[in-house]
């Protein structure tokens, strides 16, 4: 068996599911390499020659969490947005590592087989924690990070995102899965909806109608709960890391410009972690969305376009200069900006 396929048994118990969702101007394009294969979702860009971009999804996302930002910033960067491991599109690792650690791993090597060179990273909530370590551990391939309700370590969790850290404790995602077997698709897709809007009413008919389309193809893979539920247990793991490998140790090694996203509505990111993100990545510009919650890309994609296109285009500006929304952190505390950002109706869902 090559390096790049499934094991046997997985890819025999695979049954065929509908196909992902591709938006309008939208391309999916698979990555092989060893040890696990990646969806890329991309469109072209306005021009040639703008500079790379790679978005990074969270816990129970996709590369479809993009699909309302990336064209709002095709004009500034050229976009890739990736599946991680067992989410998506994108099959399980073959050797079922779904740390933090592994999925920063499978970023970093997808770059470096792009050969690109250092592009502007995204990453929200899980994928906010993973882009946080490729810029700490590979600063050469990050030119600026964009984070929107990153996961990292809270000393007081919020009570909503409990059953989330529950899902690592194992045999609970059996019981769950038990307690909820006739739960139609549409129920969880609201129920997650709930949790990860600040206003779920914002999703559009059509936006609710893909994403339960979406949830019902998820459903029926024999990995979603595995990918689901050891990468919950990832998170928890970094989590409890101290010295070098602490999520905030790494944060504070960050050289990286970066673009710091919180919604005051978030449950599963405390508003409150702000102002300590801000301190800890040493060039931040911070970014509050008092209506949003944990993905803020989603609700409000016209208000984070325009915070990281101001940080994309001026990357290596030394004044504290601000663009009327986002501050920047030279080392103290950033200003802080909020905004309702009504961007209009939303057309996705997502978690």
């Amino acid at each position: 068996m090559s390096s790049t396929e499934l094991p046997e048994t997985l890819a025999a118990a695979v049954p065929r599911v509908s196909t992902v969702r591709v938006a309008d101007g939208e391309r999916l394009r698979s990555v092989a390499l060893p040890g696990l294969t990646l969806n890329v979702r991309s469109r072209p860009p306005t021009r040639p020659g703008l500079p790379r971009a790679l978005y990074v999804h969270g816990l129970g996302g996709s590369s479809q969490n993009w699909s309302d930002l990336m064209p709002l910033l095709a004009d500034v960067v050229d976009g890739e947005a990736v599946d991680l491991p067992g989410f998506g599109d994108s099959p399980p690792p073959a050797d079922r590592n779904y740390s933090i650690t592994a999925h920063a791993r499978a970023v970093i090597r997808l770059l470096d087989a792009g050969g690109h060179g250092a592009v502007h990273l995204f990453g929200n909530s899980l994928g906010g924690a993973v882009a946080t370590r490729v810029a700490a551990a590979r600063p050469d391939l990050v030119r600026t990070l964009t984070l929107v309700s990153p996961a990292l370590p809270e000393i007081r969790v919020q009570h909503q995102a409990l059953p989330t850290a529950l899902l690592a404790v194992p045999g609970v995602a059996a019981l769950f899965g038990r307690m909820t077997r006739e739960w139609t698709a549409e129920q969880r897709t609201r129920g997650v909806m709930a949790l990860c809007y600040g206003d779920p009413g914002r999703v559009s008919e059509e936006g609710l109608r893909h994403a339960v389309e979406e949830m019902e193809r998820r459903q029926r893979l024999p990995y979603f709960w595995e990918a689901m539920t050891r990468s919950a247990r990832g998170i928890v793991d970094a989590y409890t890391l101290g010295g070098q490998q602490g999520l905030w140790r790494q944060a504070e090694r960050v050289l990286a410009p970066t673009l710091l996203v919180y919604g005051g509505r978030d449950q599963l990111v405390s508003y409150r972690m702000a102002r300590k993100a801000s301190a800890a990545f040493r060039d931040s510009r911070l970014l509050t969305l008092p209506d949003a919650g944990h993905v803020a890309m989603m609700e409000y994609p016209k208000v984070v376009a325009e915070a990281a296109r101001s940080l994309i285009q001026e990357p290596d500006r030394a004044t504290g200069e601000t663009n009327g929304r986002a501050g920047r952190n030279d080392g103290g505390d950033a200003d802080t900006f909020g905004s309702s950002g009504d961007d209009g109706d939303n057309d996705s869902g997502g978690s």
